[in-house]
């Protein structure tokens, strides 16, 4: 049986972390993270949940508008699409993005973002980002 001698395919993760606000502060880890294809992978925002309203998580890919994948405000509230599932727990102030058997098709920036009042004109106060990326050994 012949071996193939070639690393396997993997799913890098990076994530640039930064102070959005004065006010509030939203952190996303891990800061890097490689995922080999079909593996499960996860990953965490943080934010005071003294001043937390909604968490909304967000999917960029390059020369394409950014898509709002999830809008999630309710304690231990789960939401799925295919294989991504966010959790939230306010309690502690976290929500997780969880991605299942990761494929190439995932590459994208993913970013989470706090709103801290219910009004539709408040503005999520967003932190540069989670990057996907797809590299082929």
């Amino acid at each position: 049986i012949e071996r193939n001698t070639l690393p396997a395919s993997w799913l890098i993760l990076w994530l640039h972390l930064g102070r959005v606000s004065s006010l509030l502060t939203v952190e996303q880890h891990p800061s890097l993270l490689w995922v080999q294809e079909g593996k499960s992978t996860n990953f965490t925002c943080s934010f005071p949940s003294s001043s937390f309203y909604a968490l909304h998580w967000y999917r960029w890919e390059p020369a394409k508008t950014t898509k709002n994948l999830f809008v999630i405000s309710v304690n231990g509230d789960e939401k799925k699409q295919g294989r991504v599932r966010v959790t939230l727990n306010t309690k502690e102030g976290y929500s997780s993005m969880y991605i299942r058997g990761s494929q190439p098709e995932d590459s994208a920036t993913y970013l989470c973002a706090s709103t801290q009042c219910p009004s539709a004109l408040c503005s999520p106060y967003p932190n540069p980002c989670l990057l996907l990326l797809w590299d082929k050994y």
